[in-house]
């Protein structure tokens, strides 16, 4: 195995503990720390989603342009180091004080640490794993237990600390910039890896021409953004079915560390579930996974219940990832795949997280976590059934992910 698999393993790794660190319990920290409504939460999470919408398509540009080349992954690094100092000193007193600034400021911030920069890594890595043969989904499993180290403890710090998990956040990042010093860079005449120079208005045009761009978008749109929306608050929901929140905080953390070293499994054995099953088949079956999810998490009574629901997330998504990805790379043209998964996937899913946080927030507070979950579930199996018609048949092509 490659010295670049390793490296790009522990990156993996290290992104997602930094990122868990900082997100696992995100929700719950604006909620029972800061003391906001559904409704504010929701607006954190729409303005997040609005700033990542701005970030995303040059992060996409400049990356195809940049090819295997480290520079934009440098500058995303940097964010991550600013995010303890950033929550403590600056985001947390302006959201008691000047709530739109601070949600604006701290949207940039995530967005170019996170929101934004998790698609700059994973397209990354993709591209890499295709010039060094290894398969992407090993090395993103690797991005799993990262987040299931950190989520094992998240609720632990949380209770000692509200703010402690952002610095380790941006210790975590120390750790990512000696890792991402040693990546080998090779450059072979390949597609994939050749920047291509030419304007960004161009490109935006070329990427906006894709033929069938919108039938994935249709999916994305109507599967995964839905349920971006549905989880956003779900720490939240899950801490009411415990006598106190520091105990619900707590065995979240722990539920969210077992959820995700699954995942971490899961995405190792999904290529294989992938090709056997298909990937348009693979697509719509994660679909249907998060459609029962949603649906069902409003009609659970108990914590069992509820717990069991939050753990068939370590199935729906490696099986999305990985047939997304393979369905980019079968019906798409290489030198588009980061524009494709960054803007195509990612903005797409921030862009109608935008719009929608507010107005589930709002209906979250009017009506109740589990009503709306049960609404939401029933939207989620109408854009499924529409998805079987609308995205492209499997075809054969070489080199898939």
């Amino acid at each position: 195995m490659s010295s670049n698999y390793r490296l790009l393993s522990a990156i993996f790794f290290v992104y997602f503990m930094a990122w868990s660190f900082s997100f696992s319990l995100f929700p719950i920290w604006l909620s029972q720390e800061v003391g906001l409504s559904g409704e504010e939460v929701g607006i954190v999470f729409s303005i997040n989603s609005l700033m990542a919408l701005f970030i995303m398509p040059y992060y996409g540009i400049f990356q195809d342009k940049l090819g295997l080349k480290k520079t934009l992954l440098y500058f995303i690094v940097s964010f991550m180091l600013l995010i303890g100092p950033f929550v403590n000193y600056v985001y947390e007193p302006l959201l008691h004080n000047y709530f739109y600034v601070a949600v604006v400021l701290g949207g940039l911030v995530f967005s170019f640490a996170f929101l934004a920069g998790v698609g700059v890594l994973e397209s990354y890595i993709d591209k890499q794993s295709r010039i060094a043969n290894f398969e992407f989904g090993k090395a993103r499993m690797w991005g799993s237990f990262g987040w299931a180290l950190a989520s094992y403890f998240t609720g632990l710090s949380f209770n000692l600390d509200p703010n402690l998990n952002y610095w380790l956040s941006s210790i975590a990042a120390v750790c990512l910039i000696g890792l991402l010093f040693f990546v080998k860079v090779n450059l072979p005449n390949q597609d994939v890896s050749q920047p291509c120079f030419v304007s960004i208005s161009r490109q935006c045009k070329e990427f906006i021409e894709i033929t069938g761009l919108w039938r994935l978008s249709v999916f994305v749109v109507g599967v995964s953004c839905i349920y971006g929306v549905f989880d956003q608050q779900f720490a939240i929901y899950y801490t009411t079915f415990f006598a106190t929140q520091e105990l619900g905080r707590e065995y979240f953390g722990y539920l969210t560390s077992a959820q995700v070293i699954l995942e971490a499994f899961a995405m190792y054995l999904a290529v294989k579930w992938v090709n056997k099953l298909g990937v348009k088949s693979s697509l719509l079956l994660s679909g249907v996974l998060m459609a029962l999810r949603i649906y069902f998490s409003g009609v659970v009574e108990d914590a069992w219940g509820i717990s069991f629901l939050k753990l068939t997330h370590a199935i729906e998504l490696p099986l999305m990832l990985i047939a997304l990805f393979k369905y980019i790379n079968m019906h798409f043209e290489a030198k588009y795949s980061a524009m494709i998964y960054i803007i195509g996937f990612q903005f797409t899913v921030q862009l109608m997280a935008s719009i929608l946080a507010i107005i589930v927030g709002g209906i979250y507070d009017q009506l109740g976590y589990a009503l709306t979950y049960q609404y939401l579930g029933m939207i989620v199996c109408v854009f499924i059934v529409v998805s079987c018609f609308v995205l492209k048949a499997d075809i054969a092509k070489k080199n898939l992910v």
